[in-house]
């Protein structure tokens, strides 16, 4: 079986940043703890899917992702200065949990979630880095696909949990009243199937 839209995939890799001469290991899935998604559902990055898409079981690869193909270039005006009072509990300052190297999950005033990371607590102010921790780096990936199979309602179930919700056919149909039955066998659920 080939990886294709909605088949579960395994795969082990490391995953090394920097330029040429000078890389470093920043990230490993291993056959005890490997990467495992379901294909062309939105959740990896569409270079990486692109990268391993028609892999089959035992297929080895290797690419590298430029940073426009990845988390984009890293921005200077993504690092901010917050009012600390924004981060109190209570009217008092977090200092157990706003410390630098925190990565915070935060709104902005869209009600868009982001994550920002603490690079410094001054006396008035929190400095926060709103890029992606990999943006700006070029991505190099090497690894191997341990499975390709058609997802369990168990798989499906669990990577709809990590997600937050639908049933992970990527129909954006479901919800209560609507039953995809776990594959999406229903032939009107919408599903490219």
């Amino acid at each position: 079986m080939r990886i294709s839209k909605n088949k579960f995939v395994s795969v082990t890799y490391d995953l090394n940043v920097g330029q040429d001469d000078e890389r470093e290991l920043m990230e490993r899935a291993t056959e005890e703890h490997p990467l495992q998604f379901i294909f062309d559902t939105g959740t990896m990055l569409p270079a990486f899917e692109e990268n391993i898409k028609d892999l089959e079981k035992g297929s080895k690869f290797q690419f590298s992702l430029t940073p426009e193909n990845a988390y984009g270039e890293y921005i200077e005006e993504h690092v901010v200065e917050l009012p600390k009072n924004i981060f109190e509990v209570n009217g008092k300052f977090d200092d157990e949990g706003i410390k630098e190297g925190v990565t915070l999950p935060m709104m902005n005033s869209n009600g868009e979630r982001m994550n920002g990371s603490v690079l410094e607590v001054k006396d008035d102010v929190v400095v926060m880095d709103f890029n992606h921790p990999l943006a700006g780096e070029t991505l190099h990936f090497s690894g191997e696909v341990i499975d390709v199979h058609d997802p369990t309602e168990e798989e499906i179930a669990a990577m709809n949990q990590m997600m937050g919700g639908g049933c992970g056919c990527g129909c954006d149909e479901c919800g209560d009243d609507h039953d995809c039955e776990g594959g999406c066998g229903d032939q009107d659920c919408g599903c490219n199937h």
